[in-house]
């Protein structure tokens, strides 16, 4: 495996279920757990935990503003200081499950807005790290962000993801919106694939903008993300990708 694989996970809540995580499982090596500000419940955490511990898939936190009728989607005005506590709070919960099932926290990758925000701003991605500086593991972000500017400044390992079913824009910048559209798994595998080799994504107005990764994201609510997922995993096995 050339890149690792990241996946959002854990997104239920309660009764309400929201992608096929165990469908997806066997094709990923990482898994980003909600920490219940956007998704999840201490039932689902748990379950999600033991999930990937099956699996022999690696365990991050995937803090999230509060906001959970807005899915994490919504931008949010917060001090830096809250920003931190609202990250231990989430991370610290999440942690507790991880303890409880003998597996370690491998990193932390914010969640929808709290990601674009730190993107872009400096000021919030101090604050993400402060909180992550206090468990002392990696954080995923985009390279050519504040995300990559700030992270290793403030001391921590920082890992750039690439998103094999997201749309980029022309400032190389993700493009969020409240629901993922559904993305042809090959075409997502072909993106992938360019990207490792050439570092280059087409932005939505046609041209290409650069990009630079060790991990790539899939995501679980997207329509058709078992085959996204399997589609990518595929690609990204040696003798293809060596291609």
């Amino acid at each position: 495996m050339t890149w690792d694989i990241n996946c959002d996970m854990g997104e239920a809540f309660s009764l309400y279920k929201m992608g096929d995580d165990e469908g997806i499982m066997p094709f990923i090596t990482v898994a980003n757990v909600a920490c219940g500000f956007h998704a999840a419940d201490p039932m689902v955490m748990r379950q999600t935990v033991a999930m990937a511990k099956r699996f022999g898939v690696k365990v991050g936190a995937h803090p999230s503003l509060p906001d959970r009728e807005g899915f994490g989607r919504r931008e949010m005005k917060m001090r830096p200081e809250e920003i931190t506590n609202t990250v231990i709070y989430q991370v610290g919960a999440l942690k507790g499950f991880l303890d409880a099932e003998g597996l370690a926290l491998n990193h932390i990758k914010p969640h929808g807005s709290l990601y674009g925000m730190a993107a872009k701003d400096a000021a919030v991605a101090a604050a993400i790290a402060d909180a992550a500086a206090v468990f002392g593991v990696p954080l995923y972000g985009m390279s050519g962000t504040q995300h990559e500017a700030v992270y290793p400044a403030r001391g921590l390992p920082f890992v750039g993801e690439f998103y094999a079913d997201l749309d980029y824009g022309p400032d190389g910048f993700l493009v969020i919106t409240r629901e993922h559209a559904a993305v042809d798994p090959q075409d997502a595998a072909r993106r992938v694939l360019r990207a490792l080799h050439e570092g280059k994504v087409t932005a939505l107005d046609g041209h290409d903008v650069p990009v630079r990764a060790q991990s790539v994201c899939v995501h679980s609510d997207t329509p058709g993300s078992l085959a996204v997922a399997k589609a990518v995993f595929e690609a990204l096995q040696p003798a293809k990708a060596a291609d």
